[in-house]
């Protein structure tokens, strides 16, 4: 009974006592520890369970609420985009249990934390082809990117730089998650660096599916928010700033949007143009068999930036089952620019008006597009090339119809330039794609490379 009676004082007694960590009075918990604590103490669950309840979580990402209205806007949400985009069960994934680290502004709470934070990334296939993908998940936080975010992103374009594969970004974000401030903005400079890195390695597609700060009916890119009028006093709307309207046929800066065309159109377009592109630089484009229809192979011709720039056709086709590319460059100098450096087979047919024109203060078409003094490979003209005599000849009468006659007859036909050998051949327009398709498989093996330069300067803008 003694002994008792002692082992209870003695509990007692031990229950008065502080604890002490190295001789240092233990500070009292805070609400946010013993919140932790609550959190990754033993649970009546097993470690299969608690993984397949993240996994079920990081599905549903912002919650079936936000998905609800997600598809009440018309759009697709994020794992929707990628599952029409890749071949069916051929998406991994990566990173879906990470979450953001912002212990601020109440972020830190389990309400708002999700599993996989506001983007899906990883890789899978498209027609059989490895590509890496992310895509922006509007339901978190509208798809803010915040430190996490960017480094899921950084991992997969880590690796299709490493493996040589293409990255394609599904973009639908209100821009940096402010309530991490500078941790966010580092986080897209990340990205930029390897968006630089990449350039002119691997293909880098992006589509733009929602706003993207800092297509269509939802779509918006822009560097600044729309609210931008106490800035430049003046009134703008998200579509005149950065809607797909202005980045199609004002900015030139998205490519082959089709303002009508629904999400699933677009995401389907977006498989057949990967098709016309290489790997990596160190691939070839993919070659497909041909069944030789009369102009390009199953006239198939994939037209980029088809609403900027109306007077240039410029697109994707093949010739005999290979990708032939028309280069897309806004101004004279880029476009000359572009043509010099480029070590790929260059093939120019003149089908009309090249000779001397209203072009010539800077360069003639015919100088820039390609030309033989441009390191072209092979330069033909069809007998309709000519030059636009009108601006020199201003006149009027028969001194007028003179002039422009002589000079036709010296300069604006492709004879002047077959004989100074600026031209390979003259050649009937029936014959073309012969030619071409000829001449690409000779130039398959074309090795040709340009001065090693500390850094590229661009003509600028």
């Amino acid at each position: 009974m003694a002994a008792v009676t002692v082992t209870r004082l003695i509990r007692t007694s031990f229950r008065g006592l502080t604890r002490v960590t190295h001789g240092v009075p233990a500070a009292p918990r805070t609400a946010l520890q013993q919140q932790h604590c609550r959190r990754y103490a033993v649970s009546h669950l097993s470690v299969q369970e608690r993984i397949d309840k993240k996994r079920q979580e990081a599905l549903l990402g912002g919650g079936q609420h936000r998905i609800d209205a997600q598809h009440k806007k018309g759009k697709l949400t994020a794992r929707e985009r990628i599952e029409l985009l890749l071949d069916r069960d051929s998406f991994v994934e990566y990173d879906m249990f990470v979450e953001h680290r912002c212990a601020d502004f109440g972020m830190e709470l389990d309400r708002n934390k999700f599993p996989g934070d506001s983007v899906v990334t990883g890789q899978g296939r498209i027609n059989g082809r490895l590509v890496y993908v992310f895509s922006q998940d509007f339901t978190v936080f509208g798809g803010s990117l915040s430190g996490a975010h960017a480094q899921k992103i950084c991992k997969v374009m880590d690796q299709a730089l490493m493996v040589g594969a293409p990255v394609i970004g599904l973009n639908d974000s209100g821009g940096a998650r402010i309530q991490e401030g500078v941790e966010s903005l580092a986080g897209y400079a990340d990205i930029f660096l390897r968006n630089v890195l990449a350039s002119g390695v691997v293909p880098q597609i992006s589509l733009i599916m929602g706003p993207c700060a800092g297509g269509a009916d939802t779509s918006y890119l822009f560097i600044h928010g729309a609210r931008m009028s106490s800035m430049t006093n003046e009134d703008v709307t998200q579509e005149e700033l950065g809607g797909a309207k202005t980045h199609t046929a004002i900015s030139g800066q998205c490519g082959a949007s089709r303002l009508r065309r629904t999400t699933w159109t677009r995401l389907l377009n977006l498989r057949d143009f990967f098709d016309f592109l290489p790997l990596s630089n160190q691939d070839a484009a993919p070659v497909t068999d041909s069944h030789d229809p009369p102009i390009v192979d199953e006239k198939k011709f994939f037209e980029i930036m088809p609403s900027y720039a109306k007077n240039i056709v410029v697109g994707f086709a093949r010739m005999n089952g290979r990708t032939e590319y028309g280069g897309i460059i806004r101004h004279g100098a880029k476009l000359l620019f572009a043509f010099a450096e480029a070590t790929v087979p260059k093939i120019t047919i003149i089908t009309r008006k090249v000779w001397p024109s209203t072009f010539w203060r800077t360069a003639a078409p015919y100088d820039v597009m390609s030309s033989k003094h441009l390191r072209g490979d092979v330069n033909y003209a069809w007998p309709s090339a000519e030059g636009a005599v009108q601006i020199i000849f201003r006149g009027k009468g028969e001194p007028r119809l003179q002039a422009e006659a002589e000079y036709v007859e010296k300069f604006a036909n492709p004879f002047p330039a077959a004989v100074r050998g600026f031209v390979d051949d003259i050649i009937e327009p029936s014959t073309t794609r012969k030619r071409i398709c000829r001449d690409l498989e000779v130039l398959a093996s074309k090795k040709q490379a340009n001065p090693w330069k500390k850094a590229r300067q661009h003509p600028p803008h």
